[in-house]
This record gives C-alpha cells, sequence and structure tokens, in this order.
C-alpha cells in the first residue's frame, strides 16, 4: 500500500476518535520509513502530532506548528539537552509539579522515567526516596540518576550510607524500612511497581511493601506511585488522597504470532518452532521460560541447535566465568551461544553484566529467564518467546503476561516488537489491584489512626498482640516498633519473644556467634534457622555448613569454595541462592533475635551485631559486598585491595569514600598498576560509566 493511502486511513481513524488505532498504524508507518530510510514528510510530522507522540518529530521536514510543539513540550531531565516528552508525559508531570498525588498505570514502553527526572531536575526537591522491587532495578535506577544529580544531591541506594541535606534515596521496601529512622522528610515518594503490595502478585514481600507505604506516605509531602495494566484500584487506606490514572499510550506496537495452536502442546514441535523463530529472526531476543525446569529445557535446545558465536567479547566472557567461577556451569557453554541466563538467582553484578551484554551489537544475542527480567531490570528486545505460559508454579494471568510482553520493542531503537507464543496465552482481563491491610502488618499500624479500614476483629488483634509484646518486651517494645528495628514477620518476633521468655537455657549459646572458629556457631546457627521451617532452600546441617564455608569468601576464590563445598553436593546454582539466603533471610532474623534477646536477658551482655553484619555482607568487606551491586564483582576488588589502591579492610571505608578515590584514580591509571584481562577491563568502564559526574562524560 502506498504511504498516503496509509496515512488517509489513520487520518480516518483519528477522525473516528480511534486514537489508539491510529498511532498504531502510525507507528507500523514509522516502521516502514526506518526500514527504508524515507525521510518522514509533513504529513508524517503532522500525524505524529495528532497522535501525540511528540517525541518522533523531525524539525527538518515539519511544518512550523508542529515544529513548535516540538520545541514547547521540551523540559530538563538533568540531560546535557532538554528532552520532548510525549503528550501523556506531560500531562503527567504537569499534575505531579501542581502537587497532586499520583497513582498511574502506564504500559512498559510509556517511559515513566522521564517523568521522575523531569520532576527532580525543575522541582529540585530536597529529599526523594524512590522504592524499587529489586537490588539490580536499585543499580540501575542509581545508574540513570547519577550522572544527572550527583552534583545536587547524595544519591544514597545502601543502609550504612549516612543522609546529606538534600538525597535521593533508591531502596527496596526492605532497606527502605531499615532505614526510615535517618529519614526526617520526604519531598516526594515514588513506589515503583507498587501492584507487588497486593499479595495476589507477590505473596512473600506484599507486607513489607505495605509497611514502607504506610510509614514513608506518613512522612512524604507528595506520592507517586507507578505500574502498568492496571484497570481499577479498591478503596483504599495506601492510595488515600491519590488520583488514579489508567492510560493506555503504547510508543511501540506489538506485532504476536500465536503458534500455540498448531503446537498444541507437542514439545517436540515447540522445541522445532523455538529453533525456527531464532534462526530467521536475528535482532535481540527474550525467552520467557516462566520456570527453572524450563529454563534448562530451554537451554539444552540452543545448545544442541544453535551455532556457537565468535565474537571476541563472548569468548573473554565465557573464558572469564570459567576462570572465576566453575568450569562447569552451564552458563559457559551458553554464552557461547550468544545466550545469557536472568533468573533471580546470581550475584547481582553478573546479572548487569549480561543485561549489558544483551544491549552490546556483538554481545549477547538472547536470554532466557523467569519472570525475573520484568521484575528486576527495565530491558527490552525486539523478539520476545512465550515458551511456557507459567510463572513458577502458578499458571501466567493476563497481568504478567501483558508485564512480559511489553518488554518486545523500545522507543528510538525497534518500533515493531515481535511477539511469538508457543505456549496458550492467558484470557484477557481487566486488572483490579486489590489492597487490604493484612494481618501481617497488624502490629505495625495505629488501630485509631486506621479503624475505618479495619475490622473489630483486626482491632481486637493489634489491641491483643500489643499488649502482650509489652509484657514480653516491657518498655522497650514502645520504642522499638518507633524505630522500626524489628523487620521481621511479626508473628515470628512474638514466637521468638516468647520462646525467650519460656526457655532462657536454650539461649545461651549466642555468643559463639562471635568465635574465630566457624565450628563454634553449630548450636546457635541451628537454634536460628528452626525457627523458619522449610525457608533455606536446603537440609539444615548442609546450609549450616555452607554458613561455615563461606566464612572464607574474602581469602578464597570461588573456584575454591566450590572444592570444599564439593562435599556437601553444593554446586554453582546452589552456591548463588544459598549465599543470597545468608546474606539476607539469616542475617535479618539474627538482628531480630539480637535485638530481642538485648531486650529480655538485660543482664548478659551478649552482642551478635557484628556477626549478622558479617552474614549481610556474605563475609565480604561491606564495600566489596556494596561495589557488588554498582557492578564490580568482588574478584576485581581483592585485585585492587591486593595491589593496595584500596584498603578495604579499613572499617571507616564507605561506599561513597570509595567511589570519590576510584573517581580520583580513574580507569586508565588503575589499568597501569595492576594487570587486567580484556573483558576485566570491560567490567571497570562499565562500572566506571554508572558512577562518574556528569562532567566527566
Amino acid at each position: 500500500m502506498e504511504i498516503f493511502e496509509r496515512c488517509q486511513e489513520i487520518n480516518t481513524l483519528l477522525s473516528q476518535s480511534n486514537e489508539q488505532a491510529a498511532r498504531n498504524e502510525l507507528i507500523k508507518l514509522l516502521d516502514h520509513h526506518e526500514k527504508y530510510k524515507i525521510p518522514y514528510t509533513p504529513l508524517i510530522n503532522s500525524l505524529i502530532r495528532e497522535t501525540g507522540l511528540f517525541p518522533y518529530l523531525k524539525p527538518d521536514t515539519a511544518s512550523w506548528q508542529d515544529r513548535f510543539v516540538f520545541e514547547a513540550f521540551k523540559v530538563d531531565t538533568g540531560l546535557e539537552f532538554p528532552i520532548t516528552l510525549h503528550r501523556e508525559q506531560s500531562s503527567l508531570l504537569k499534575q505531579l509539579l501542581d502537587g497532586t498525588n499520583l497513582a498511574v498505570s502506564a504500559p512498559t514502553s510509556f517511559g515513566k522515567s522521564f517523568v521522575i527526572d523531569a520532576f527532580i531536575s525543575i522541582k529540585n526537591p530536597d529529599n526523594v526516596v524512590i522504592i524499587v522491587p529489586t537490588i539490580a532495578l536499585t543499580d540501575e535506577t542509581r545508574r540513570r540518576l547519577y550522572p544527572k544529580f550527583s552534583d545536587t544531591h547524595k544519591i544514597i541506594t545502601t543502609t550504612e550510607s549516612e543522609p546529606a541535606d538534600r538525597n535521593i534515596f533508591i531502596f527496596p521496601q526492605e532497606r527502605a524500612l531499615s532505614y526510615i529512622s535517618k529519614i526526617k522528610t520526604i519531598d516526594i515518594l515514588v513506589i515503583d511497581e507498587f501492584y507487588k503490595a497486593s499479595k495476589l502478585f507477590d505473596k512473600e514481600r506484599s507486607s513489607s511493601l505495605l509497611r514502607a507505604i504506610l510509614k514513608l506516605g506518613s512522612i512524604a509531602k507528595q506520592r507517586y506511585f507507578l505500574a502498568p495494566n492496571i484497570s481499577r484500584i479498591n478503596e483504599n487506606p495506601f492510595t488515600r488522597d491519590m488520583k488514579f490514572i489508567s492510560l493506555d499510550f503504547n510508543t511501540v506496537y506489538l506485532d504476536k504470532k500465536d503458534y500455540s495452536g498448531e503446537i498444541g502442546g507437542n514439545e517436540n514441535k515447540k522445541s522445532k518452532a523455538l529453533v525456527d523463530i531464532l534462526s530467521k529472526n536475528h535482532g535481540k531476543s527474550l525467552i520467557y521460560a516462566g520456570t527453572y525446569a524450563d529454563i534448562d529445557r530451554v537451554s539444552e535446545i540452543i545448545k544442541k541447535n544453535i551455532k556457537n558465536s565468535e565474537t571476541p567479547l563472548l569468548t573473554s566472557f565465557a573464558n572469564w566465568l570459567e576462570s572465576n567461577y566453575s568450569a562447569n556451569w552451564d552458563l559457559i557453554s551458553l554464552v557461547k551461544k550468544s545466550t545469557g541466563i536472568h533468573n533471580g538467582q546470581i550475584h547481582r553484578s553478573l546479572s548487569q553484566l549480561q543485561v549489558k551484554l544483551f544491549e552490546e551489537p556483538h554481545g549477547l544475542n538472547k536470554i532466557v529467564s523467569t519472570s525475573s527480567i520484568i521484575e528486576g531490570v527495565n530491558t527490552s528486545a525486539e523478539n520476545v518467546i512465550i515458551w511456557r505460559n507459567k510463572n513458577g508454579k502458578s499458571k501466567l494471568n493476563d497481568f504478567t503476561y501483558k508485564n512480559i510482553i511489553g518488554r518486545g520493542g523500545r522507543m528510538f531503537k525497534h518500533f515493531i516488537g515481535k511477539i511469538f507464543i508457543l505456549d496458550a496465552p492467558p484470557e484477557e482481563e481487566a486488572t483490579l489491584l486489590n489492597l487490604t491491610l493484612p494481618d501481617e502488618i497488624l502490629p505495625d499500624i495505629s488501630s485509631s489512626k486506621y479503624k475505618q479500614d479495619l475490622t473489630n476483629e483486626q482491632i481486637a488483634k493489634i489491641i491483643s498482640y500489643q499488649d502482650e509484646m509489652q509484657e514480653l518486651l516491657g518498655f522497650d517494645y514502645e520504642s522499638l516498633q518507633k524505630s522500626g528495628t524489628l523487620q521481621g514477620d511479626a508473628n515470628l518476633i512474638r514466637h521468638i519473644a516468647r520462646d525467650m521468655k519460656e526457655n532462657p537455657s536454650e539461649w545461651n549459646g549466642l555468643a559463639f556467634l562471635n568465635s574465630e572458629t566457624p565450628y563454634h556457631w553449630e548450636r546457635p546457627l541451628y537454634k536460628a534457622i528452626n525457627l523458619l521451617p522449610g525457608k533455606w532452600d536446603i537440609e539444615y546441617s548442609k546450609f549450616v555448613a555452607f554458613v561455615k564455608i563461606l566464612s572464607k569468601n574474602w581469602t578464597h576464590s570461588i573456584p575454591q569454595l566450590l572444592d570444599e563445598l564439593a562435599q556437601h553436593r553444593i554446586d554453582i546454582s546452589s552456591f548463588f541462592m544459598l549465599e543470597r539466603n545468608v546474606s539476607f533471610k539469616l542475617s535479618s532474623l539474627l538482628n531480630d533475635i539480637n535485638t530481642l534477646q538485648k531486650s529480655i536477658f538485660k543482664n548478659s551482655n551478649v552482642e551478635i551485631s557484628s556477626f549478622s553484619t558479617k552474614l549481610s555482607h556474605a563475609f565480604l568487606p561491606s564495600v566489596v559486598y556494596d561495589l557488588e551491586e554498582y557492578g564490580l564483582p568482588r574478584m576485581i576488588s581483592k585485585k585492587l585491595h591486593k595491589y593496595k589502591i584500596i584498603n578495604f579492610l579499613n572499617e571507616e571505608l564507605t561506599i561513597h569514600d570509595t567511589i570519590k578515590l576510584l573517581n580520583d584514580y580513574s580507569a586508565d591509571y588503575i589499568y597501569k598498576s595492576i594487570h587486567f584481562t580484556e573483558f576485566e577491563k570491560y567490567i571497570i568502564n562499565y562500572f566506571f560509566e554508572g558512577i562518574r559526574k556528569p562532567q566527566q562524560f
């Protein structure tokens, strides 16, 4: 069809007030122009303006009216030059600047982050708190904001950092809760992916997000909550006095090809279809596998049917993995097939590195993932392949399905995202976000303040719980509650306190955790892990053995640790999972145990906070552990320490001191002082990209 005729069709759709269909047809037409290098005509620019896609305007070939719009919608987002927002971004920004509290649902491709950046740049607030669901998103957000605002604000992502006069705090909800006592006031509270406050979408962590929303919201002057694909929100105390806006404004078009009918659940047909799609579509591909078992299945199909990549970058990456992790790791053979894995289990720096390589022209071409790819990072691809309609053990619901396929396409890169469906998609349905006050957070709230939202039974539970805890802890309970020191589930906290009161002799071995001999830790470790049965992903004896061996994390390499762990049948995949359990679950549990025992056993003078701190950093120096979140793996930090670039054993050293030191040294100086492989230099350069000040670019 001729371009002019397609423009006529788009114009007709606009005249019929069918803007979404018009925008979809226009995006397809823009893709045609991009593919064949056709210049935009004034007519094309006019249609772009009519559909609100202002950033796509080409001023060189636009009418004066369209050029005016292109300039009028430019805003400062902290970059060197202002950028043009699309119509709906601009509308949201105006409402935020007017002081409106907003809860916004918008597609993945909407560009919600530009609105936050523009607000910070224009309003110049003193304290911004951004809550994100994962550590990976913490670093991604920090990398976006650091070059723009680190001259005016302290960018804080770790709980050890002290606030300055002006700050941008970027935390997962658990960190925010442990840091809240240091934050006096908040100019704007941003909750990214706030749908995770519903148990339907995040059974494990929804209650901690609800607690964070209530506690941070109580000191926030303004709130801005973000999510995709929400149709309605119930009346609830968490979004009270917020304006809910549901937008269906897409900036890319999703071209869906459903092969699930002809495959009919036949695994051989599905495997053949996957190989066929990967062979014919050479753009970047996200393969949603849905379960760990299906990641393994897809990985085997790729290893058997896809040729090795010969790019020097991937060869050096594979060699680096083999030297620093395990020669037997499946990821190495996948990398040679230009494929990465994203499952939310491996080291943070390694996940970030794979996403970085996925963005490179000669890097990874495919990533096989669970839902961690939509929860953990804001990456997208030309192709999205739905291999399995599962999310772990559960069937994939329409909300999550839309979130996954929303990763197809990207503004200015791929106008069209190609979606290949190999397993039957879920039924389409409107998503009501139902937020309620669950029993788990009742002890943290005021029965009088939230009386209208609570049942009589819940009010009785609050009073009963508080009475019992005051009986167990005395005057300490009120101060502990206000400070947010206790992080665990309320029922678990009560159970531990009761047990300490009723069976004090069973707790008299806690001091052994301060021993330098790991063998002495066994009794108190068994006592602690028995409090959370079934939560450690392995037999208790193996978990205790893992903790003892992990204590050598700073002095031993990962291959050396794996050699020792082999006798307990713990491999590289289990290593990542168990290290995570140590640094988060076990350290949090022991923190709460320490707080409670100091209140109940006042005469014992036992203090195990130093041990729980070691656990929280996986027995690495705290700054080394934090640097992994910034994209610098521990093996490179060990080299920096060995060659005396930075003394990571200096207990006064902070993450902000370290970043300043490294910026003062520069990557070039470090390369002259220490021999690094080419791939290690690639990692270091990527790390420096995320810590440079604006003037260093």
